[in-house]
């Protein structure tokens, strides 16, 4: 399985949860502590998505190889300081391909996204509900993957004016009915708003003095880390934290 981050706040740097921090995602990628769909190493590709500035488009950085072999993105990363950022790497599921397209963050108008995981019976387990896209959207999917067809069923979702929280838990509930046992841990948000799951998947929650970090591990011992229960979801904003259950029925969180 992959390993993600998602930080909400005042402005940081992603350099520290990347590469300064004791178990930093540098380390996750090849030192995994948690990867219990299976998979010992995420190796195949990263991906840095974040703000330049408050209400711009998110920028992004993606590469197909593992993120240690890169040279360019330490630097980078230290270069930027931004108010919310969503990075990822990817241990690919046997027999999807591995290209710079399949790993997270996906992105599109104010939007990251990322997902940490697998569904079962890829693809056949999924034709109802990718039948409810439009054709043209199923043929320029970014990659043929789980995590794109996931990313184009929830943007679908969003465009179509649902509230962020109920368009992540109704997509991770739609999933599990057609594909029981997925691992659904997903990351959202537009940079004011960051939503995440725990669906059979590890994810763990941070409140610092500067904002809240999701990361499917802790980066660091500091015990303010809090595991997310599973089957819960975590909605963050400026105003706080708040962690949800998130069950087979339709949530009336808001």
């Amino acid at each position: 399985m992959c390993r993600h981050i998602a930080y909400l706040g005042a402005p940081v740097s992603p350099a520290e949860l990347m590469f300064a921090a004791p178990h930093a995602l540098l380390v996750q990628s090849y030192a995994p502590l948690d990867m219990r769909g299976g998979g010992s190493v995420n190796a195949d590709g990263f991906g840095l998505g974040w703000y330049p500035e408050p209400g711009a488009p998110p920028q992004r950085y993606r590469r197909r190889e593992p993120l240690w072999t890169d040279q360019t993105l330490p630097a980078l990363a230290a270069s930027v300081r931004t108010t919310a950022f969503v990075v990822a790497v990817r241990n690919g599921t046997t027999g999807m391909p591995v290209t710079e397209a399949a790993a997270a963050p996906f992105t599109e108008s104010r939007w990251l996204f990322s997902h940490n995981g697998v569904v079962r019976g890829w693809p056949g387990s999924m034709r109802g509900l990718a039948g409810q896209l439009d054709v043209a959207e199923l043929f320029t999917l970014e990659a043929p993957t789980d995590s794109a067809l996931l990313w184009a069923l929830l943007r679908a979702r969003l465009r179509a004016g649902e509230e962020p929280l109920e368009a992540v838990t109704g997509l991770v509930r739609d999933v599990e009915a057609v594909a029981p046992g997925s691992r659904l841990n997903l990351l959202l948000t537009d940079g004011e708003l960051l939503v995440g799951t725990a669906w059979t998947h590890a994810l763990s929650v941070r409140r610092t003095e500067t904002g809240v970090v999701l990361a499917s591990e802790p980066c660091d011992p500091d015990p303010a880390w809090t595991a997310v229960p599973d089957r819960h979801a975590v909605r963050a904003t400026a105003a706080g934290v708040d962690v949800l259950p998130l069950t087979l029925e339709r949530s009336t969180a808001r």
